[in-house]
């Protein structure tokens, strides 16, 4: 099948040796493969693409987290590109979910079209398989539960530095962006490592880990991280909880804070409470809350559209060309 790919096995049949499996590329629409023994698997049937992928190259690095675990990620940029360039880098980390290769525009959970514009513009998108998903199956999820989160932050940090080591791009021209569990990631990046970033875009965040448990459906992920009201699991969640770790004086990245009025899981107060603290500090940031649908933050394709033309515009924003010096001026749109 394929390289770079997402494989999924849609049928098998019961009396011959053959099976049905859809092959997905950052760059190749979805393709129904037929494939039996004695023979390559054949395409019989694809979508039709969507954009010219022709001038773009998908590549697969791995960086090596600080305990010496290697942390595989996919590259995509246009072939023309040289030099260090802005990089929009998403990740998710959690709950066993493999954050696997998909089209460029079918990719609305993470970075929907805003991707492949973001690519098209010159810039490099990349997808890092973090720890803490599937990838790898459950021994990949268990490695950072509990007391071990902060692993999945430390995976992140070192595709970064990855990145910058192979002059993809320099500190402070790449931008995380994550949702749900995601955007707690991308919170606790900024917070953390404020060094590396020049953005960060998050989305239906949790960012307070004190409160999280009591919220909506938080107490079903005490599993994943813990319980706070037990001081001994408090004591390694107040480590990284944005909320609490969030400093007056320092300088964050100026991010994109995006939820929906009517998340029914993820509860919209954890954004507010971001933007109220950055706020209080006196600290510049981009919020953005639809009234309608739930954990998705919008209902209808219009509100994805207009929400991706809003992070396009804050990443052409805060992260710098070369050089180029970012100075947004302004506290929300």
């Amino acid at each position: 099948m394929p390289d770079k790919s997402t494989i999924h096995l849609n049928a098998t049949a019961s009396t011959e040796d053959v099976a049905f499996a859809t092959v997905e590329g950052m760059l190749t629409p979805p393709t129904l493969f037929r494939a039996e023994p004695g023979a390559a698997p054949a395409a019989i049937q694809t979508l039709p693409p969507q954009f010219d992928a022709s001038t773009m190259v998908v590549e697969q690095h791995f960086a090596t987290s600080p305990d010496g675990t290697k942390i595989p990620y996919f590259l995509v940029h246009r072939k023309d590109v040289t030099g260090p360039v802005p990089v929009l880098m998403h990740a998710y980390g959690g709950f066993e979910l493999a954050q696997t290769p998909s089209y460029l525009v079918h990719e609305p959970y993470r970075s929907g079209p805003l991707a492949l514009f973001w690519v098209q513009q010159g810039n490099a998108y990349v997808l890092a398989n973090i720890r803490g998903g599937g990838e790898y199956g459950p021994r990949w999820h268990n490695a950072v539960l509990r007391e071990n989160r902060q692993k999945a932050y430390d995976d992140l940090y070192a595709v970064a530095q990855d990145l910058i080591a192979r002059g993809v791009t320099q500190k402070g021209r790449l931008a995380v962006s994550g949702r749900s569990n995601g955007g707690l990631m991308a919170a606790v990046a900024i917070t953390e490592r404020p060094d590396l970033w020049g953005g960060a875009i998050i989305g239906s965040p949790l960012i307070d880990m004190k409160r999280y448990s009591h919220l909506l459906a938080g107490a079903s992920w005490m599993g994943e991280y813990g319980n706070p009201d037990v001081p001994a699991d408090w004591a390694f969640i107040r480590k990284y909880s944005p909320y609490q770790n969030l400093r007056c004086g320092v300088k964050y990245p100026v991010p994109f804070i995006y939820t929906s009025t009517r998340d029914d899981r993820v509860h919209p107060g954890h954004a507010r409470k971001l933007a109220a603290k950055l706020e209080q500090c006196g600290d510049k940031f981009f919020y953005a809350e639809a009234i309608e649908g739930g954990h998705a933050a919008g209902i209808v394709p219009e509100e994805d559209a207009q929400r991706v033309a809003l992070e396009a515009v804050y990443l052409n924003m805060v992260l710098p060309r070369q050089g180029e010096a970012a100075a947004p001026t302004e506290r929300g749109f």
